[in-house]
C-alpha cells in the first residue's frame, strides 16, 4: 500500500495554498479599510492558525472569514472591537454545541443528496462570483479573465510552474509595470495589536450578525467540508464535530490578539485541492507567507490587495466551481428533487442555508408521501 505523506512542501503544495485566495481578498480589504481591522493581527493570527491547522489534520485545511458576519459587519463599518467580540461569542457557542451532543442529532437527519445540493450550490455561486469580477472589454476584464482561465487548463497539474504560481505572479506584475504600486510597498515590523472581548458587545454582535451566521457554517464549513474531506482523502476522513470543536478553539484564541471570525469551508478546500494541495505542507506554507506578510508588510497589502486584477480571481473562482459540480453526478433519481431544490434555493437567494432547509424539508416530505 502506498504510504500517505503528512507534509510536503513543493510548488504543487505552495500553488495549493493560493487556491481559496478568491474567498479571502474582498472580504480582507473590507475588514481592513471599513471597519479599521489591524493589518498585522489580521494576518499574524491567520498564518498561525493555518500552521497550527495544518500540523492537527496533516491535509489541507483552508481558513476563510466567517462570510454572514464580514458581509454584515462591513456594510454596517462595525468597529474593531465589534468584530473580535462576535468571534469570540460564536466560539463559544460552536464550543457548546460541540459537547452539547446537539451535532450529532442533526447529522443523523441530513440525507447524503442534500449534502451534494449544497456542494453542487457552492459551485455554481462560485462560478456566478468569479464572472462578476470578469468584466469590461480592458486587458483587465475578460481578455485577461480568458488568459488566466487558459493559465490554469494548461498549467494547473505542471510541477514547474503551476498555474496558481503563475497567477499570483502575473497578478503582482500587471500593477507594478503599470506604476501602481510605486511608493506603496515598505517594509515596515508590525505586532498584533492586544484586545480584551467586553461582554455588552459579544451579545450585540451576536444578535446583530452571529446568529445569521449559525447556519452558514454549519452546511459550508462543517457538514460540506466534511463530506468534501471524505472524497478527496477517503483514508483521512476529519469527522464534523472535530472540524466544529477546531472552529471554536480558533475562535476563542484569535481575537485577543487581532484575528477576524475565521472558519474551514468548502468551497476553499476544493479551491486548495483544485490547485495542488494535498497535505498539512499548504497550511503550514500558507501560514509562513501570511505571518511575513504580516509582520513586515502589513502597511503595504491593502495596496497589492487593491490593485490585483479581479480577473485573475474570478477566472480561478470560475475553474473551482466547475469542479465542484462532479458531486452531483452519484445522486440518485429518487433524490434528484432534494437535491434540485436545495440547488435553486440557495442560488435564488444566495444563501445555502436557506437553501439546506428547503432541501432537507423536500426530502421528508417526498419520504413521507412516497
Amino acid at each position: 500500500m502506498m504510504k500517505i505523506r503528512s507534509f510536503e512542501f513543493s510548488l504543487r503544495e505552495l500553488a495549493g495554498s493560493m487556491g481559496d485566495f478568491g474567498t479571502l481578498f474582498p472580504l480582507a480589504i473590507g475588514y481592513i479599510v471599513v471597519c479599521g481591522l489591524n493589518p498585522a493581527g489580521f494576518l499574524v493570527m491567520m498564518g498561525l492558525t493555518n500552521i497550527v491547522t495544518g500540523l492537527i489534520y496533516k491535509l489541507p485545511m483552508p481558513l476563510e472569514p466567517k462570510k454572514a458576519v464580514a458581509v454584515y459587519a462591513i456594510a454596517n463599518h462595525w468597529t474593531p472591537s465589534m468584530v473580535y467580540s462576535c468571534g469570540f461569542s460564536l466560539g463559544l457557542f460552536w464550543l457548546i454545541l460541540s459537547f452539547s451532543g446537539l451535532m450529532e442529532k442533526v447529522l443523523r437527519l441530513i440525507p447524503r443528496c442534500v449534502v451534494r445540493g449544497i456542494q453542487v450550490s457552492l459551485g455554481i455561486m462560485l462560478g456566478i462570483f468569479g464572472l462578476s469580477m470578469i468584466k469590461g472589454v480592458t486587458l483587465d476584464g475578460w481578455g485577461l479573465g480568458a488568459l488566466s482561465i487558459l493559465i490554469i487548463i494548461l498549467l494547473r497539474e505542471n510541477r514547474f510552474a503551476p498555474a496558481a504560481i503563475v497567477l499570483m505572479v502575473l497578478g503582482v506584475a500587471i500593477p507594478a509595470l503599470r506604476g501602481e504600486l510605486a511608493g506603496k510597498v515598505s517594509l515596515v515590523v508590525s505586532l498584533p495589536p492586544i484586545f480584551i472581548p467586553e461582554l455588552k458587545e459579544m451579545g450585540k454582535t451576536f444578535i446583530l450578525a452571529g446568529i445569521a451566521q449559525i447556519p452558514l457554517t454549519l452546511t459550508n464549513a462543517v457538514i460540506a467540508c466534511a463530506a468534501l474531506i471524505r472524497e478527496y482523502f477517503p483514508a483521512r476522513p476529519v469527522s464534523e464535530k472535530k472540524l466544529l470543536v477546531n472552529q471554536a478553539v480558533m475562535n476563542l484564541i484569535t481575537p485577543f490578539f487581532g484575528g477576524m471570525p475565521m472558519c474551514h469551508g468548502a468551497g476553499g478546500l476544493a479551491g486548495q485541492y483544485y490547485f495542488g494541495a494535498r497535505t498539512g505542507g499548504t497550511n503550514i506554507i500558507e501560514g509562513l507567507i501570511e505571518i511575513s506578510l504580516g509582520l513586515f508588510l502589513s502597511s503595504s497589502i491593502v495596496a497589492i490587495f487593491y490593485v490585483f486584477p479581479r480577473s485573475i480571481i474570478g477566472a480561478m473562482l470560475i475553474m473551482v466551481g466547475i469542479s465542484l459540480l462532479k458531486f452531483a453526478k452519484d445522486v440518485t433519481k429518487k433524490d434528484l428533487l432534494p437535491m434540485s431544490i436545495t440547488i435553486f434555493i440557495s442560488v435564488l437567494t444566495k444563501n445555502m442555508a436557506i437553501g439546506f432547509g428547503a432541501g432537507l424539508l423536500c426530502f421528508y416530505l417526498v419520504r413521507r408521501w412516497f
